[in-house]
């Protein structure tokens, strides 16, 4: 029966591999034949801009793997930064169609996107704008367009940011298990949650200056394009005035309101089209095809850009978080190559890991001897996000990007009250007086708690030393802007933190001037596996995506996310330089 039952199963086995190698090449068959007809793009063409998936700002994606796409769900702001930028000056594209509803993406990457739009109108180009909804970010971005309309019997959020932080002292008082924290900073409230039911006054004070200084940014963008003052438009999100389509084309939010039918017969009348054509839209996904291989830097010369993006964890790092092994040969990489005379390091993340933190800090303050370091922070740059670019010659950042938060902290679970109620009695044996220094079983010992709070004291006075070293201030200035306060991107750079407020094109330029070249291409850092080689090398791993797929769409994302990030802070090994909280402004 033995027998029988393992001959069963290795036929079974080489069926299902004999499978997966015929879909492949017929997946790969049908990829060259797409490949070889290319995206086709007619004369008097309208670009469709949607942006449906979720927008990080560097993917990764090889173009020499032919699977490259596939299973793929995510847009890099890099390739849709020179996608707009290529049709800006593509003579068949007379205009784009922005057609966004929530948007997926960091206020920092709307900023960017809408800056792009903001070029390509300036080519003598139109953007026009139609959705069903409007959240906040989508109408900040889309309010960038010559004309927005909204469908008649749509809705916009107009309604000024808030966000929402969530405490568990309760929780974990009825549960026995709770979070020992130790920390340096009096803004310092990644861990506020597991001490208190209550926000404190210094969190709520850098949460509300924080959003406001967004809020502030925002406002001044849309009023100059809507040509609103930004009391006109508080009185507006104050009265919830643009809550019906109805009172947002009367508070001048909008144009119009329109059906998508009557939004395209406009479409065809800007550009003197008869109203029985089809228009010719480009979808952008396909059109991004064809920008890939345009390049518009050129040069022997070049700049390289190293992305990182994502929590810092110890270890090999990848496109969802920053390890020290990818992010450490990205960086010896582009040193040590000829070609490459400048780097820019492309920053967004909230922290994590305070070793592997000063581990990047110090392959970027090597490079920094060798050849022009820039670096440009994104949506997040803060704690440990910060602590890994300090060390450039010049910090870029946008007025909406989130960083500071220069303090550390430590988190370590404790289930003695849930053991003595279960009946678990934990005794512990060993050779020397610290031998055993903490169990989760038991309450942590004072000694071993001056032991962790000497290392938070040390690790908090390392982080000072490494900004007052690389931004020119002294110690006590940096604890001024410390404590683990975080700023917006124009506080920060009014504080001293960062140099410049602009964009990571804006850091490039900068990156190639102290270079003194004239004519440069870029080269990205680092390439990520796509996810069909990690499904080729791992079968299991799409087991997990498929699991936390189905995980995310039975809980919903929001308590997912809360169930994730509890996840995250009880995974977290060693001192933490990370953002004070996390925040889903809305």
């Amino acid at each position: 029966m033995n027998f029988l039952r393992n001959l069963l199963a290795a036929i079974l086995g080489c069926l299902v591999a004999f499978g997966i190698l015929m879909a492949m090449f017929f997946i790969f068959l049908t990829l060259m034949a797409s490949a070889d007809e290319g995206v086709v793009v007619k004369e008097n063409s309208v670009l469709e801009l949607s942006f449906t998936q979720p927008i990080r700002d560097y993917v990764g994606k090889d173009a020499s793997d032919p699977f490259g796409g596939l299973w793929e769900n995510e847009l890099g702001l890099d390739d849709i930064l020179h996608g707009i930028k290529v049709a800006s000056t593509d003579d068949r594209i007379k205009g784009i169609s922005l057609t966004t509803s929530f948007l997926q993406a960091g206020l920092a990457q709307a900023q960017e996107i809408r800056r792009a739009l903001q070029d390509f109108k300036a080519s003598g180009k139109f953007v026009y704008a139609h959705s069903d909804f409007f959240t906040q970010k989508d109408y900040y971005l889309t309010s960038v367009a010559d004309e927005v309309y909204l469908n008649p019997v749509g809705g916009m959020e107009f309604k000024g940011l808030a966000t929402e932080v969530l405490y568990y002292k309760d929780l974990q008082e009825k549960a026995g298990i709770k979070m020992e924290v130790i920390r340096h900073g009096k803004y310092k409230s990644a861990v506020e949650p597991y001490l208190s039911d209550t926000m404190s006054p210094e969190n709520r004070e850098q949460i509300t200056t924080l959003i406001t200084s967004l809020w502030d940014e925002m406002l001044g963008e849309i009023g100059s394009s809507r040509e609103i003052n930004e009391e006109t438009l508080n009185i507006i999100a104050d009265t919830l005035g643009a809550r019906t389509p109805e009172y947002a084309v009367a508070s001048g939010l909008i144009d119009g309101t329109m059906h998508f039918d009557q939004y395209e017969t406009l479409l065809k009348e800007r550009m003197e089209w008869d109203e029985e054509e089809e228009l010719n839209y480009v979808e952008f996904e396909e059109y991004l095809l064809e920008a890939s291989g345009r390049r518009l830097q050129i040069g022997k010369d070049k700049v390289a850009v190293i992305y990182a993006q994502g929590e810092i964890f110890y270890g090999e790092g990848g496109k969802e978080f920053i390890g020290q092994g990818m992010m450490s040969r990205a960086l010896q990489k582009a040193t040590k190559s000829e070609n490459v005379k400048a780097i820019v390091l492309r920053v967004d993340s909230p922290g994590g890991s305070a070793l592997v933190s000063d581990i990047i800090w110090r392959e970027m303050e090597l490079a920094k001897k060798e050849k022009p370091v820039v670096v440009s922070f994104g949506n997040v740059a803060a704690s440990g996000g910060y602590y890994i670019g300090v060390a450039g010659d010049k910090i870029f950042a946008e007025p909406t990007t989130i960083t500071g938060s220069i303090g550390v902290f430590g988190t370590i679970p404790n289930a003695h009250e849930l053991a003595g109620k279960i009946g678990i009695n934990a005794e512990q044996v060993g050779t020397n007086k610290n031998s055993v220094d903490y169990s989760l079983f038991e309450p942590m010992s004072d000694s071993f708690r001056d032991v962790v709070q000497q290392g938070i004291e040390d690790t908090y006075e390392t982080f000072l030393s490494r900004v007052s070293e690389s931004r020119n201030m002294s110690m006590a200035e940096v604890d001024s802007l410390a404590q683990g306060r975080v700023w917006s991107g124009v506080d920060a750079k009014a504080n001293g933190l960062v140099d410049e407020l602009g964009s990571l094109d804006d850091a490039i330029a900068a990156a190639a001037e102290m270079a003194e070249l004239g004519d440069y291409g870029i080269r990205k850092y680092p390439k990520y596996k796509s996810n069909f080689q990690k499904l080729m090398e791992d079968l299991g791993s799409a087991k997990t995506k498929i699991g936390t797929a189905l995980i995310k769409e039975e809980l919903g994302s929001e308590t997912y996310q809360i169930l994730k990030e509890f996840k995250n802070m009880t995974d977290q090994k060693g001192i933490q330089a990370k953002m004070p909280f996390s925040l889903n402004i809305k």
